[in-house]
């Protein structure tokens, strides 16, 4: 239970989808209410597939390329802690390259945004993708992995209500209560990050001087 309530947590607060509410009450504000349930639907699909692929594959990329486990957890921390950083600033929008005119334009003239923007980089970016990786590493167990797998299931689907109920959010929190709930998740999305270098780099140096 420990284990899951880790990785859920850490996983929902890097992914962290109240910060792309106001982008897919954008992207779906001419869309029926069951066109924005099926793409809130087809989203977190799409994402739990791409962080179920990053997890079990993830290894065999770090070997063909001949990357430590710590080399990823700091690179992943640095990651991870910079998509922080955007939270509490408020700049994720431009963190994610949502700003660029071009991105924007391509994105109107999609007939489907559940892949892309959404899933990809909103959602399953390259943090969320380098803790899976690292964390597979770290549990070698086929029981722990089966309960990060729940883990992720239930990231993906908390993913899809926060999605589904987007103009609810809206509504009641209004930009500015999002923005303060971004910039509280932001923080710990900090906290993770440097977590992750400061352990890895604590490794690295044990195992220089050991």
């Amino acid at each position: 239970m420990d284990l899951f309530i880790y990785v859920f947590a850490a996983l929902f607060s890097v992914i962290n989808p109240l910060g792309t509410v106001p982008i897919f009450v954008g992207l779906t504000k001419d869309d029926s209410t069951a066109e924005k349930s099926k793409t809130s639907m087809l989203t977190a699909i799409n994402i739990f597939v791409i962080l179920l692929i990053s997890f079990f594959t993830g290894r065999y990329i770090l070997n063909f390329f001949g990357i430590s486990l710590d080399s990823l957890r700091i690179a992943g921390g640095l990651i991870i802690a910079s998509s922080g950083f955007a939270l509490l600033t408020g700049s994720f929008v431009k963190h994610k390259g949502m700003h660029r005119p071009k991105v924007q334009e391509d994105v109107q003239q999609r007939e489907g945004v559940s892949l892309t923007p959404l899933a990809i980089p909103m959602l399953a970016g390259p943090g969320s993708i380098s803790f899976l990786i690292g964390l597979y590493q770290e549990y070698q167990s086929w029981n722990d992995k089966l309960i990060a797998v729940s883990a992720i299931f239930g990231v993906c689907l908390a993913t899809f209500l926060v999605l589904r109920s987007s103009h609810y959010i809206v509504g009641i929190l209004g930009a500015s209560g999002i923005n303060a709930i971004s910039r509280i998740i932001g923080f710990i999305v900090i906290a993770i990050g440097i977590e992750y270098i400061s352990s890895s780099v604590l490794n690295l140096m044990g195992k220089i001087l050991g």
